[in-house]
């Protein structure tokens, strides 16, 4: 039989957020009963496992102060932010009830190459490479003016790493604790690929969200005091990061076969 695990990390979701008002039931039954129901199996079958839940900023949904830290109430604004405040709040009951090893990390966006398509980060990269390579479709986008804190996902691996190998468990918030908006966000895209990102972006108010105007950026004071961790990804490199591989994709992708008349 094999032996329990040393380390658990339970990244798993259904992370868009716009989708959990659509698949609410679904968002809520992954979220927060599938956590739940991991940190059963782990105290029958893994009790001496340490356990990271991967928690979210958006269960601060519409914050009572800037930054938020640790100790901020949530006031999450979806169904998505509310199924991760239930799994998180459970994580620190079995730490405190049972004793586990549980760690909550409160993530703030995180972001890579491999971010999902429906996540605007990857929307705008991908659409600089089609722009760039001749389409002239526009961007259709929500609010410019939303501010987030953007970091790099492999820093945040990083970070969540680091909580497991600490002496005892806590929570922890990981993010930049720096905002950009998403016009900054396409700017900075755009200029990648030598090109302004004025003409290529259109705004369609269908698509702004509620929470938009609200401002989520991270305090990660106890992150970097307890683990010495702090993000070494600078926006510009991770806005960088994620238009040159979608570059890269572009030219690696067969090309078309040329037509031939009969």
């Amino acid at each position: 039989m094999p032996s329990p695990p040393d380390e658990i990390y339970h990244l798993a979701a259904q992370s868009v957020v716009p989708r959990s008002w659509e698949r609410p039931i679904e968002t809520a039954e992954n979220i927060a009963l599938g956590t739940l129901r991991l940190l059963e199996a782990a105290k029958r079958a893994a009790p001496r496992a340490r356990i990271l839940v991967a928690s979210s900023s958006a269960m601060y949904g519409d914050p009572v102060e800037t930054p938020q830290r640790e100790s901020t109430p949530f006031r999450p604004l979806e169904p998505y932010g509310a199924a991760k405040a239930f799994a998180h709040s459970l994580t620190a009951q079995y730490r405190d009830v049972h004793g586990m090893y549980g760690v909550g990390a409160i993530l703030f966006n995180h972001e890579s190459p491999r971010r999902g398509a429906a996540f605007v980060t990857r929307k705008i990269a991908v659409a600089v490479s089609r722009i760039a390579g001749g389409d002239s479709t526009p961007l259709t986008l929500g609010s410019l003016d939303a501010r987030r804190d953007w970091g790099f996902a492999g820093d945040y691996v990083e970070a969540m790493w680091r909580a497991l190998q600490a002496a005892s468990p806590t929570d922890y918030v990981i993010g930049t604790g720096l905002t950009h908006s998403v016009r900054e966000f396409c700017e900075r895209a755009f200029k990648v690929a030598a090109l302004d990102y004025r003409p290529h972006v259109t705004v369609d108010e269908r698509l702004i969200r509620r929470s938009d105007d609200r401002v989520l950026v991270a305090d990660p004071t106890r992150a970097r005091e307890q683990l010495g961790w702090a993000p070494r990804t600078a926006f510009d490199q991770l806005v960088t990061m994620m238009v040159e591989a979608e570059l890269a994709r572009a030219a690696r992708a067969p090309k078309p076969a040329a037509r031939q008349d009969a």
